[in-house]
């Protein structure tokens, strides 16, 4: 016979405990990609483009931009990420009065 579950809820937060090792990362472009199990989420960071740059974009159809980070997440994580996301996001609007330089709350792409 086998022991009964303990059936208990536990409520808590999850508090983020700064690491030495790990340090803060500038990235303005992200690519998504998924399997049925994770999402990928891969940060870059775009630079403004030379001409030279310009030129072999125009012709390649492609900009290389360094990987600042990679990070994967269970599928079950991603709702609770768009939500917080959309959260801070409307309050963010709502603080900026006149709005921040280049925010015009519609989304990138």
């Amino acid at each position: 016979m086998s022991e009964p579950r303990d059936t208990r809820q536990i409520n808590f937060t999850i508090m983020p405990a700064e690491a030495p090792e790990v340090s803060r990362v500038y990235a303005n472009f992200c690519a998504v990609a998924n399997t049925p199990f994770d999402f990928t989420l891969t940060f870059c960071e775009v630079q403004p483009l030379s001409e030279q740059d310009v030129r072999a974009a125009e012709r390649d159809h492609v900009v290389v931009a360094p990987v600042k980070a990679r990070i994967v997440v269970p599928v079950a994580f991603i709702p609770t990420l768009v939500a917080a996301l959309q959260e801070h996001l409307r309050a963010f609007g709502e603080s900026q009065k006149t709005g921040a330089p280049g925010w015009s709350g519609d989304p990138v792409h």
